[in-house]
């Protein structure tokens, strides 16, 4: 089961089309976040591969990063070869013509409900946001058990 976080990054991936690679920085982005971890993450468990193309994404500085929660050995070898068969070339572990096979997202190549955000903009909802509310013992929009308000 896949959670709507990871649905958005599927989603966004699907625009990056054969011969080209994106960044886990740059799909971070594009969704209005500053994780490129939790791309990584939702890549590692991407369940539609290869129609969402995870061996799409690299490195920001153009080298080959993990595949299937590897970073060496058969799963790198098949990240390798997919993208050898789409045109991308790798050499000594980095994207050759990197600059050139960047694909970068603009409002015309994002997915469809797609919103970019930058640091200043509204913090958008990821689905983890309410999970962390109930450890702490709260319920978001509702006030915690023990906390006073005041009527003015």
């Amino acid at each position: 089961m896949t959670t709507p976080f990871q649905e958005r990054v599927y989603d966004l991936l699907r625009h990056v089309p054969r011969g080209k690679v994106t960044t886990y920085a740059d799909l971070a982005h594009a969704l209005g976040m500053n994780c490129p971890r939790a791309i990584g993450q939702a890549m590692r468990r991407n369940p539609y591969a290869p129609e969402v193309p995870c061996h799409r994404v690299v490195r920001s500085d153009g080298t080959i990063g993990g595949f299937m929660g590897e970073t060496n050995g058969a799963a790198i070898s098949r990240k390798r070869s997919m993208l050898a068969a789409e045109g991308v070339e790798v050499v000594r572990g980095k994207v050759v013509a990197f600059p050139q096979r960047h694909h970068t997202f603009t409002a015309t190549n994002a997915a469809p409900n797609h919103t970019t955000r930058h640091h200043t903009g509204p913090k958008i909802d990821n689905g983890h946001n309410e999970s962390r509310e109930r450890q702490r013992g709260g319920q978001r929009g509702r006030e915690r058990p023990g906390s006073h308000t005041r009527s003015i």
